[in-house]
């Protein structure tokens, strides 16, 4: 993984992991504990992930995307898996989950979920096709996250850019 592909996964933590069900169908869950391992792993906490796990144990490939909503752009993450659950993997897991800020209590966490990097692709939305830049992608973005938060009941913080 380069530079910019530990930088997104640092900064968003949201990943969303695909692995396969037995009966071939997909499985897609949120992980809000995807963080960068090394160079060539993520990681992330199964905390209440049962179905990602028994999954994993039958078909060791897994694929994680992780995306900026607001620039709209992120990579995709293929790579065999391996689980932890009670050895020195597991230990390092929690306590640099701990380290970036996660609950990784050994009681909360039933396993940690190391994806070695085999493959890696940019995601990028339609959105640019048209010439647009990250800038206008954003500001987009920010008006309708501010139209949401208006729609809640929410104050819009400053600094929206509400203008554009």
């Amino acid at each position: 993984m380069d530079a910019d592909m530990r930088r997104v996964v640092l900064e968003q933590k949201l990943g969303f992991v695909a692995t396969v069900c037995p009966d071939g169908t997909p499985n897609l869950s949120p992980k809000g504990t995807t963080t960068v391992w090394d160079d060539e792993h993520l990681l992330f906490a199964d905390i209440r992930s049962p179905q990602t796990v028994r999954n994993l144990q039958s078909n060791r490939v897994a694929e994680i995307n992780v995306v900026d909503p607001i620039v709209r752009k992120g990579y995709r993450f293929k790579g065999p898996a391996t689980l932890h659950s009670d050895d020195e993997i597991y230990e390092r897991g929690l306590a640099l989950l701990a380290e970036r800020g996660y609950d990784a209590r050994p009681e909360r966490v039933r396993t940690i979920v190391l994806v070695r990097v085999e493959k890696a692709a940019q995601l990028i939305s339609p959105a640019y096709d048209a010439g647009a830049d990250e800038e206008v992608v954003a500001a987009r973005w920010e008006r309708h996250l501010a139209d949401i938060l208006r729609h809640r009941g929410r104050r819009v913080e400053i600094g929206w850019r509400e203008s554009r």
